[in-house]
């Protein structure tokens, strides 16, 4: 193995492969190597044997489950904003011709006790039972000013400056009651916590618009998309557009140790005694734990399931956002559910899960708001992982590593995540400006 690589990427998470096929589109000769015999990594995507394997001991799943092949248990479960910046990323890399999307069919938010269809325009604002006759119009009025505010028209911004005025400002202009505004902020702009109140609202508006042109994208009733047979579809997809332009996949290479030179820097990757040369690595924190540190953990419950979750207009699959206030938590907590429609489980079956930055040692008992809207369930793993994020200087040592997935039930974090990891590693901004009719979704089979 005596080639040199531009970039030698370690684990086939979705971060990795994302980056390798972006790396590999921009002329890099890229390696992608990961220890195991499966794609995926962290955010694999399990059939019922292996998940009982992994979570139970023991791989013996229950029979009356169904055909265990018929499972694909996305691990890392996250549905993409139609417009957002994943599927940007997927059309840019031509790896869309691989995949096959389809639409979610529902957004909710917990509210008191209560879950609710998220209203994400003017007239849904009008029809949503979340809030009472006066509430309703003043957030009618809130949200035909950010349909209709246009960075480059001074005529829409109402004499704000959405760069100076906060979000609080700009909501407090409206009169907006807080649960409103909880569930604005967390269930449509997708914030993690409320630290974007005091913030710029530029952000926070440009938020919103993505969720209701997302929404308005596919006529469903969310503004995400799925791909069928789940997201272990994509370090698949990812594999093959890299090898279109030469890059090189090797599962099952052991040990992959990152090899430096006398001062520090990375220069290669040693499996089973050959060494491989390269300028970069790229990797998850797993292949280099010395240069990362713990920030945080997460709690999740991976549930089988004969039924839809209750309250949801039975759609086959939905995400339910619970937010923090509402619980009395520090964190949102997430709701995941996807079934037979989009071929993750057999027919009848629904897959949920319930997630939620860990505030405990105690998911079972952290998770259970979330789980008790989930109503009966056939079978329930608990589990919890920690958090890495890097601590190293890529400058100095040549290594790019990407930070752990978190609880979000929805891929912005992650994306943004690769976004910045690709200008780190080239030096430039990743051009994003596609046509975002290349992607489509079935909407119905």
């Amino acid at each position: 193995m005596d080639e040199e690589y531009d970039v030698i990427v370690l684990g086939t998470g979705l971060k990795e492969c994302i980056l390798s096929g972006l790396l590999s589109v921009d002329g890099l000769k890229v390696l992608h190597m990961d220890r195991n015999d499966y794609y995926g990594g962290a955010s694999s995507s399990l059939n019922l044997t292996q998940l009982w394997k992994r979570f139970k001991g023991d791989d013996k799943p229950l029979e009356h489950l169904g055909s265990s092949r018929e499972f694909n248990v996305d691990i890392i479960p996250k549905f993409m904003m139609a417009n957002g910046g994943l599927v940007r990323v997927l059309i840019h890399t031509d790896v869309t011709k691989y995949l096959n999307f389809k639409a979610v069919d529902g957004s909710f938010v917990y509210n008191k006790g209560k879950i609710y269809k998220v209203p994400a325009t003017d007239v849904e604002a009008l029809k949503s039972s979340l809030m009472g006759l006066f509430e309703k119009r003043r957030a009618r009025k809130f949200f035909i000013f950010v349909q209709d505010y246009e960075t480059n028209d001074p005529k829409s911004h109402e004499g704000l400056d959405l760069n100076q005025v906060t979000a609080r400002q700009l909501i407090s202009k409206y009169g907006l009651e807080d649960d409103t505004i909880d569930f604005i902020g967390h269930a449509l702009a997708l914030h993690l916590d409320d630290n974007y109140l005091d913030e710029p609202a530029k952000e926070f508006v440009e938020r919103m618009k993505l969720y209701a042109e997302s929404l308005a994208r596919f006529q469903g009733g969310s503004p995400y998309i799925y791909p069928l047979y789940g997201l272990g579809e994509l370090p698949q997809a990812f594999a093959r557009l890299s090898a279109v332009y030469g890059g090189t996949y090797m599962l099952n290479k052991p040990e992959c140790k990152v090899e430096f030179d006398g001062d520090g820097k990375a220069v290669g990757v040693t499996s089973e005694g050959e060494t491989a040369k390269c300028k970069k690595v790229v990797c998850d924190p797993s292949y280099l734990p010395d240069k990362v540190r713990k920030v945080g953990k997460v709690a999740r419950a991976i549930c089988i399931m004969s039924h839809p979750i209750p309250e949801t207009n039975d759609s086959h699959s939905a995400q339910v956002i619970l937010p923090q206030k509402q619980l009395g938590r520090k964190s949102d907590m997430y709701l995941f559910c996807c079934s037979y429609a989009h071929n993750v489980a057999p027919k009848g079956k629904y897959i949920a899960f319930v997630t939620s930055e860990a505030e405990t040692d105690q998911p079972e008992v952290e998770l259970k708001p979330g789980i008790d809207l989930l109503g009966p369930v056939d079978e329930i793993f608990y589990d919890m992982y920690d958090r890495f994020e890097p601590t190293n200087d890529h400058q100095a040592d040549g290594c790019f590593i990407s930070e752990s997935y978190d609880a979000t039930t929805h891929f912005e974090t992650t994306v943004q995540d690769v976004i910045e990891m690709y200008s780190k590693i080239t030096g430039k901004a990743l051009d994003l400006s596609v046509d975002l009719s290349a992607a489509s979704a079935a909407t119905e089979e």
